[in-house]
């Protein structure tokens, strides 16, 4: 089976198995979701959910955290850390797109402050149903250990993984592989041993051997 055969196969287990809507950040509203991808940098989607109720509560849009005060942002935003940069990120972000709505292409979106091609990836999967490869730390640790890519720069895996898989599915490939990571796919202990996606994993030898080792 070649690699892309393979793809199209843990595709289908992951999208048969996991739940058909799969959302880590509360906010719906686009801006709103912006403001918290952003702050989900180095941090769990659970802070981020509970921080950005008290900063909408006293900033509901982007002309009000516009014209906040970095201090006051930063106080509210402190447990999600590097609350400093990410204060002066946000209220840039908000000024950026006074007048205007969020944008809906890559090349765009990566021109406001704070937003990288992870963020922007998000807004363009969920926000406009796009089609969109999120890198984070699960999915990249999911699609190494499966042997789909050989990378660890995120950039690298993202281009990877988009020649492997069609446009369509790419997003709905991007929750899935994620929560996986989460859930099944831990870091330091997969569940190797109950795993649907054990034949088709060129990983999971090596796991369990050394499992049984220690």
């Amino acid at each position: 089976m070649d690699k892309k055969q393979r793809m199209q196969e843990i595709f289908t287990v992951l999208d048969t198995q996991l739940p058909s809507d799969i959302q880590f950040l509360e906010q719906r509203d686009p801006f709103r979701f912006l403001i918290s991808v952003i702050l989900s940098a180095q941090t769990t989607d659970r802070i981020v959910n509970i921080v950005v109720k008290e900063l909408f509560a006293k900033y509901p849009d982007k002309a009000s955290l516009a014209s906040a005060s970095a201090e006051d942002v930063e106080s509210i935003i402190y447990p999600t850390g590097y609350y400093r940069n990410k204060a002066k990120n946000i209220i840039a972000c908000s000024k950026a797109l006074l007048g205007r709505g969020l944008p809906d292409t890559m090349d765009e979106l990566i021109k406001l402050p704070g937003v990288g091609r992870k963020t922007a990836s998000c807004v363009l999967g969920d926000i406009y149903g796009k089609s969109a490869i999120i890198v984070d730390t699960h999915f990249s640790r999911v699609v190494n250990r499966l042997g789909l890519v050989n990378a660890k720069d995120p950039e690298k895996v993202e281009k990877e993984i988009a020649a492997l898989l069609e446009e369509d599915k790419q997003y709905r490939f991007s929750m899935t592989a994620n929560l996986f990571g989460r859930t099944t796919c831990h870091a330091k202990k997969p569940e190797c041993e109950d795993c649907p996606l054990s034949s088709l994993c060129p990983s999971r030898d090596a796991f369990l051997k050394a499992r049984s080792k220690g």
